[in-house]
């Protein structure tokens, strides 16, 4: 049964769509996976919201090559099929050498030395959130996340399964705006050079599109020693209640003598 934290922002009986990736990631990797196979893709379809109930994760190997190794999740509660997934194992090789024509650099944010943010709205996230450029402001937005629980029981999170929790906050990073988050993300698809090193799972947003109420947005994914990876998510508009839990917190928060208005998290 999940856990009280398992809950979403959207909605306080909804179940939050990181876990069914997670979830998705640890049980590929613990049927899936081997020395010298490396995950290179995850991707993560969320279409059917899930109320707390307990989920069940079946996977199917598609592909077995050489070089290239291809299985599947489905996620499901007694109501049905939640979510699926898909997985990319790659085989680890020889470097190749010389100058690449494009390389993504380092991002300049030092890991964080001080307390994570408050929760800062009526939900507060099951995971530690340092926001390194206010939410919402025009330009790229930068976090660091670090979870603060344990997905099943009290087995220790491996990096895989680490960074597939993170990236679905690929979503709020890149779809963000002032007055709040107007976009349910539908999937997510993490993309991996190498797995984090550390607890600590960096993102900085670098691209948003959208149109009649369709977007997709896209994140660099770093860990303290540098990037990682990249994630793309589509998104729904679904505007209305993140957007009204912003304008609650900021009129409770300019109430409070000397406060601030500050928007929400998602």
């Amino acid at each position: 049964m999940p856990a009280p934290h398992a809950r979403g922002p959207w909605s306080p009986d909804m179940l939050h769509g990181r876990l069914l990736g997670g979830l998705a990631a640890r049980a590929l990797e613990q049927q899936h996976a081997q020395p010298g196979l490396r995950f290179a893709r995850l991707t993560v379809d969320l279409f059917r919201n899930s109320p707390m109930l307990p989920v069940t994760v079946e996977t199917s190997l598609i592909r077995d090559g050489r070089r290239i190794r291809v299985a599947d999740a489905t996620i499901s509660t007694v109501q049905g099929v939640i979510a699926r997934a898909s997985g990319v194992l790659l085989r680890e090789g020889e470097q190749p050498d010389g100058e690449r024509s494009l390389v993504t650099p380092a991002w300049d944010e030092p890991p964080p030395s001080g307390p994570p943010a408050g929760a800062g709205g009526p939900w507060t996230p099951p995971f530690d959130l340092w926001r390194v450029t206010p939410w919402g402001a025009p330009g790229p937005g930068r976090v660091w996340l670090r979870e603060k629980f344990p997905l099943v029981d009290d087995e220790p999170l491996t990096p895989i399964v680490r960074a597939a929790l993170a990236a679905d906050f690929a979503s709020p990073i890149s779809n963000a705006q002032a007055d709040g988050l107007r976009f349910i993300n539908a999937d997510y698809t993490l993309t991996l050079a190498r797995p984090p090193e550390g607890e600590i799972v960096g993102m900085e947003g670098t691209g948003h599109v959208s149109a009649d109420g369709v977007a997709t947005g896209q994140v660099t994914v770093h860990d303290t020693a540098g990037p990682i990876g990249f994630c793309v998510v589509t998104a729904l508009a679904n505007g209305s209640a993140m957007a009204a839990q912003a304008a609650r917190t900021r009129t409770t928060e300019s109430t409070r003598p000397g406060a601030t208005p500050r928007p929400t998290q998602a």
